[in-house]
């Protein structure tokens, strides 16, 4: 038995070591590379056409999209370096003070070709190819190589597709989730008794410290989004972009409000210290409160990370019903704030903004509020795609247009012509 539990384990660590990107980014890149060799070795006059190699190397990416972009930008790129470098070989030669103006027109032809990050690799390529004697037939070669490499880069995506990476996406919103729950647990904690500034300042730091986890997940949010586009596997990329979106820039508002909370609960030890935040009952009533929010928060990255359609309905009602315990609890805390306030009005103000961050939170979450911003997104990014539909439209006509005002010249000319034959 403990034989089968050991190869179910190794079973589950291999499944996630192959949709790893850094194992599979490796793995791709390698094989285009040696096949982006292979084939430059015959169609190359070079003995070691290894511009090839490079260009597959640095064309595939992890998803289709970042592949067809970033392959267009670096053909653009090594094709640009070359001709800056015929240009000076045929005027100037290689010397000390052309190298140097070659760099300098190399990066600013980069920068009018609109290359991107792939800037250097201008200068790179002129500078590889005006140090080689042979430098007509080098630099046409480079030319094919690179070619050669672009074409087997976008070949390997097409034939060996791509992951979808919006499984590893919802794993990194639900994690920055938890996070968020587990501080705001600890916050309440605290809020219920003596606090003292030194850790309610520990608390704000942690909730800052949120911020670097908002970037982390938004890059691989953004990786995801990368792997929905252009993907044949994927039939409501749109949607799962949009929804995986919404939901991060949810996240990323609470977090903001807790990190404003944090300040105020240690802004409030500061001013009450050695007493406690806030009298018995209040503070187990905040207690209760952040409790239940956090618990919202979890079922909410639940929710936006749900792809089964009965899995999303059952976390909707989870969070619904979340939301609505924490929206009495509020109302149970205001009340509880206001005879505090009347018994004692020296921190009416902090008492305020505590009320005022934690119904934040709450709205933020609610799901009609979801579903508007949902709505809204959805419409927006239609828009945007019809207006690019509409100008591309609008250029096909134009190109029409002209070949309907060229067809009667030529025809025109064609009389004429026909006219003086018979004469």
């Amino acid at each position: 038995m403990r034989h089968v539990r050991e190869w179910a384990a190794s079973l589950v660590r291999f499944v996630k070591l192959r949709r790893d990107p850094v194992v599979v980014q490796t793995l791709r890149s390698a094989a285009a590379a040696t096949i982006a060799y292979v084939v430059a070795l015959r169609l190359s006059p070079e003995a070691a056409p290894l511009t090839a190699p490079l260009t597959a190397l640095l064309v595939v990416q992890v998803t289709l999209y970042a592949t067809l972009t970033n392959g267009i930008r670096r053909v653009n790129a090594v094709v640009a370096g070359v001709l800056v470098a015929i240009a000076f070989s045929l005027l100037v030669g290689l010397t000390w003070w052309s190298l140097a103006l070659l760099i300098v027109a190399s990066l600013a032809v980069g920068r009018l070709v609109r290359v991107d990050e792939y800037v250097p690799e201008v200068a790179i390529s002129a500078m590889l190819v005006l140090g080689v004697t042979t430098v007509g037939d080098t630099a046409w070669a480079r030319v094919v190589e690179t070619l050669i490499g672009a074409v087997v880069g976008f070949g390997c995506n097409l034939l060996f597709a791509p992951p979808v990476w919006v499984d590893e996406a919802g794993e990194s919103i639900e994690g920055l989730a938890r996070r968020v729950r587990q501080l705001m647990l600890r916050m309440g904690e605290e809020a219920s008794g003596r606090t003292p500034v030194e850790r309610a300042t520990q608390r704000l730091y942690e909730a800052r410290r949120l911020d670097h986890d908002i970037v982390e997940v938004d890059a691989a949010l953004r990786q995801a989004e990368d792997s929905l586009r252009l993907n044949p596997r994927v039939s409501e990329g749109l949607l799962h972009r949009v929804v995986l979106r919404t939901g991060l820039d949810t996240l990323e508002i609470c977090t903001v409000v807790l990190r404003v909370l944090a300040r105020t609960l240690t802004d409030l030890a500061k001013e009450r210290e050695p007493e406690r935040l806030f009298a018995p009952a209040t503070g187990a009533a905040v207690e209760q409160l952040l409790s239940e929010i956090a618990d919202a928060v979890v079922s909410f990255a639940v929710l936006v990370t749900s792809h089964v359609t009965a899995s999303a309905e059952s976390a909707e009602s989870r969070l619904a019903a979340e939301l609505r315990q924490a929206a009495a609890t509020r109302d149970k805390l205001a009340q509880l704030l206001l005879e505090e306030v009347q018994r004692e009005a020296r921190s009416w103000q902090l008492y305020g903004a505590v009320l005022t961050e934690v119904n934040r939170i709450i709205d933020e979450m609610d799901t009609e509020h979801r579903s508007r911003r949902l709505f809204e997104e959805l419409d927006r990014t239609s828009r945007e795609q019809r207006e690019r539909l509409r100008r591309l439209t609008r250029v096909r006509e134009g190109l029409r247009d002209s070949d309907r005002l060229r067809v009667p010249d030529v025809l025109r000319r064609n009389r004429s012509g026909s006219a003086e034959g018979s004469d």
